[in-house]
Formats: structure tokens, sequence, C-alpha cells
């Protein structure tokens, strides 16, 4: 009965006196599929068949399809088709066909409540002497346009169930477009005027009938574990897993130089790096700019560097994002100077790392710290709380009063020397300037690619901690692919009563190294 009807349809298309009748057969031929495939699948509950109520009381048969293509997604097509007036010396007439593909997302998976969409839109039309409301397209109330249109557009809508079969959607969008028409006087409904080429708006308010099968509920038997005697029941070792933060996180745990991208600051003078843990420092000879591989330890922090970029930069999972350097001098001598050789010196760090690690300059960060007064501060300041003698006490707090009220870093450094006809500063000298030669401050920083399946694995270790068992094994198998699963998923399908299934993914979860599976191995042997 069905092609019956689409044939009809068919036939009677082929007798329309149209311009552009070739494409009018050739969209009537979807239509008389997505009448034949809609009245086919009413019993699946995978499929829709809809009408837009509103899009009827313009005149306009219309027909939509849906077909679920994952959990929340579903592919759509919509088509309509107005052939009438077919007297074309009618003035008045809106006589189109429309088709459009879509797309939507669905917040709930059984097709039901709100989903989001975006469709493309085609159409040809021959349309005159109508009023839009709202006034819109005021060209068709003076004229006759006959053309082709074009639009995308993005939409809103609401699913209401009215019973098992039908339900409402109510839509609100809008779409972006272009058209291409010939324009006509619409009084003699043939006397060309023109091409009208133009983009435009064009809204979307929808009221589909919806006819669907919905999805019976599905009650699962419950899951009956077979019965142990409790003293023989086996006490499963289970613990959450770690995130997987990939090499790069790994590695963070020995070498605190390295930090997660989200904890990035960027550097400013007042910044005291000399407390930043796990910051790495490379020395320099005093006045000099070269590396000295060998100079104050610098081969093991140099090495160490080098190591952990090429780690990370050789992982999939894990980036170096950033290596921050900050080039520093001490606070004697001219400040001008000074300035040169702590810039030369980040520099020259940053090139010995690019030497032995392909990275681009966009990976560094490299900043001139100048003289570093932030530091030296710092350290008077310890070196006052570590001592006893008041009157070493009372040079130093002068020392910090000078640094605090004196602007310019060249007389700040003469007032400094004059402190107590210079013991003072032969004091600071003494302790703190040798550390100030060195290239600043070294992090990096790295990205990793989210972790998806420790938080499926944990949750379902808290539902096995509370024995819902039948609960925790779905979520594992959905990951079971991950080695970190295999302890938990064998501790549901004991409880589940696969034992044999339990028992081997326990083997190859200790095969894997995994300390809880071979406690349970063992567990399960004493038994």
């Amino acid at each position: 009965m069905t092609l019956n009807r689409g044939y009809i349809l068919y036939r009677y298309l082929n007798k329309v006196e149209y311009k552009d009748r070739n494409i009018i057969q050739r969209i009537a031929l979807l239509l008389v599929m997505l009448f034949f495939v809609g009245s086919g699948v009413y019993a699946q509950e995978n499929f829709a068949v809809r009408n837009n109520l509103i899009y009827d009381i313009s005149g306009t048969p219309n027909l939509g399809v849906d077909v679920r293509v994952s959990q929340h997604w579903t592919l759509g097509l919509t088509a309509g088709y107005r052939p009438w007036p077919l007297d074309d010396k009618t003035t008045r007439k809106w006589r189109h066909l429309l088709v459009a593909p879509e797309l939507r997302y669905w917040t709930d998976s059984t097709f039901h409540r709100s989903y989001w969409g975006t469709n493309l839109i085609y159409s040809h039309y021959n349309v005159g002497n109508v009023t839009f409301p709202f006034g819109l397209y005021q060209t068709v109330r003076d004229h006759r346009v006959q053309g082709d249109l074009a639009a995308i557009g993005a939409f809103y809508g609401r699913s209401w169930r009215l019973n098992r079969y039908f339900r409402l959607e109510g839509e609100l969008g809008l779409g972006v477009g272009y058209t291409w028409a010939k324009r006509y006087d619409c009084a003699h409904c043939g006397e060309y005027q023109g091409r009208e080429n133009k983009p435009f708006l064009i809204p979307k308010l929808t009221l589909n009938v919806v006819y669907q099968k919905a999805k019976k509920k599905v009650v699962e038997p419950p899951i009956i574990d077979i019965p142990v005697k409790t003293d023989t029941m086996p006490v499963f070792a289970l613990h959450e897993v770690e995130d997987n933060t990939g090499k790069a996180g790994a590695l963070q745990q020995d070498n605190a130089l390295l930090e997660h991208i989200s904890q990035y600051r960027p550097y400013d003078r007042t910044r005291v790096l000399l407390k930043d843990k796990g910051a790495l420092f490379v020395y320099f000879p005093v006045g000099k700019s070269d590396i000295n591989h060998d100079f104050r330890g610098n081969a093991e922090v140099l090495d160490r560097i080098v190591n952990i970029t090429r780690q990370i930069m050789a992982d999939t999972t894990s980036t170096v994002c950033r290596i921050q350097i900050v080039g520093m001098a001490s606070v004697e001598g001219a400040v001008a100077r000074n300035e040169k050789l702590a810039g030369a010196r980040a520099d020259a760090l940053k090139r010995y790392i690019q030497e032995r690690v392909q990275m681009p300059d966009s990976f560094f960060e490299v900043a001139n710290g100048g003289e570093a007064w932030a530091d030296f501060r710092s350290q008077i300041v310890e070196l006052m709380d570590n001592t006893t003698n008041a009157d070493t006490i009372k040079a130093l707090q002068r020392a910090i009063r000078i640094i605090d009220t004196e602007n310019d870093l060249n007389y700040r450094e003469v007032c400094l020397r004059r402190l107590a006809g210079g013991s003072t500063y032969a004091y600071i000298k003494k302790h703190l300037l040798p550390d100030q030669r060195n290239s600043g401050y070294l992090r990096i920083y790295y990205d990793y690619v989210p972790d998806a399946n420790a938080p499926v694995i944990n949750r379902a270790t808290e539902l096995l901690q509370q024995k819902r068992y039948s609960e925790a094994l779905p979520l594992l198998r959905s990951v079971q692919g991950d080695s970190r699963s295999w302890n938990a998923l064998g501790v549901a399908l004991w409880h589940t009563g696969d034992h044999a299934a339990a028992q081997n993914y326990f083997k190859i979860a200790a095969q894997q190294g995994n300390a809880d599976a071979k406690q349970n191995l063992k567990a399960l042997t004493k038994q």
C-alpha cells in the first residue's frame, strides 16, 4: 500500500508543468523512499517518523525521518513539497520543494527531553504575492521570485511523550543562507525584471507530531551469587588506580622541577626564585656567561634537564609545554653590565638545551632577571634569622632598610658597601654572594592526555567495596582494555559467579605486576 502511494505521487509530479521539473522528479523519488521507509519502521525503537504541524498549516505536506546512530545522536531528513497552485497565471503562489538533512544531540538517550541540532536546507521555489509575518521577505509581496536557496541552521528542541507511540516536539532556531533567483512582475506573472542574489536569515519554529515506539523498560534479573561458606570466602585486595599522567607525571614524582602547565606563573622581578621548590640552577664563574659543565655541580643538573626533556618529548601521552629560564646576576658591579650578563646567561642555557634536544624557540620562555635583588633580600632575612648576635642582626636590618628604600640600584650597592665601615658588606659577601652568580631559575611545565578510564575504574572499585557487584561489573567491562581494570574485574566476576574468568583476570593482572592481583591469587590458592 505504501509503495502504491509513492508511485501515485511520482506520476502526479510528472504531470506538473514546472520549469525545473527534473529536479522535482528526483526529490519526488526521495519522498517515495521516505514514505516507504516510514511505514516500514514504525515498530522499530531506533527510528522515528514525524510531521511538522506548522508546516501543514501553511499548506505544505511534509515528512521527516530520524535514525539513531549512537546513544545520544540521531540523523534525520525532512522533506516538504507544495505544488499548488498549478496554474502559472495565478499571481498568488507559494510553490516550493524543501529538503533538510539534520543532526541532533539528545541530552537523554531515549529520544526524549531536550536536544540540540544543526541542519542543511535546500529549496527550489516559485513565490509571489505572498505576505509573510513580521515583515519577512518583502520582495515576494510585490513580485514573483523563482529560484533556489541553500542555508545552514542551528536549533534547540524539547520533546514531550504522549504515550508509548506518540510524542510532540517543539523547536526554535535560526538559519543563515544564500538565495539566487529571478524576479518577475507579479501583476503580469511573467515579465522578467532581473536577478536577485543575496544572503538571508530564516527563522525556524516547529511543532512536530512524532511516531516512535518507546522502548520497553527491561528489568534485568538479579545476579545470584554462588553461595560460599563465610569462613572460606576469600578477602580480596582492592585499591583505586592513579590517574595516568603519562611519562611526565611519572617523572614529576622524583623531579620537582616538573610542574603541570596549570601551575605556570609568569616571571617578574619581585619573585624569590631560590625558594621555589624543585627549581634547578646552573652556576657561572664571576663575570662569565659561558656554561661550564663541570663548575659547581653543573654536570648533574644539565644532564638531568636534558634527560627529562628527552623522555617527555618521546612519550605520546605527555608533552613539554614550556621551559622557563630566568637569567640572573649578582648585585655586585654596574647595573648595566649585570643586566647584559644575566641575559647572556639565560640565552646560553637555552642554546645548551636546544643543541641536545631539538626544540623550537616557541617552547622556551627566556627572561632577563638582571641583578637578583629579590633573592638577595630573602637571603639576608634568612641569614638574620639564623644568627643570635645582636650587632649582626642590627647591621642586617639596616641592610634590608636600604634595599627597601633606595630605588637607584647602583647607589643602593654603594650604601650597602659603606655600612659599618664595610664590615657588614664583607659579612654578606662571604655568606651570600657566591649563590648569586648563577643562571637563575629553570622549570619545565608539561601537559598530558586526560585519563578517561581511571575515574570509571575507581567508581567501580567504590561499588565493589560497597558489595554492589552487579553494578560494578558493566563499568569494568566498558574499560576492560585497560590493564589497570583487570584486578577489580576479577573481583566483580568472582562475586557474580564466574570464578574461572575471575581467576584468569587475576593471573594476567599479576603478570603485569599488579600487587593486589598477586595477593588475590594467593588467597584463592589457600582457599
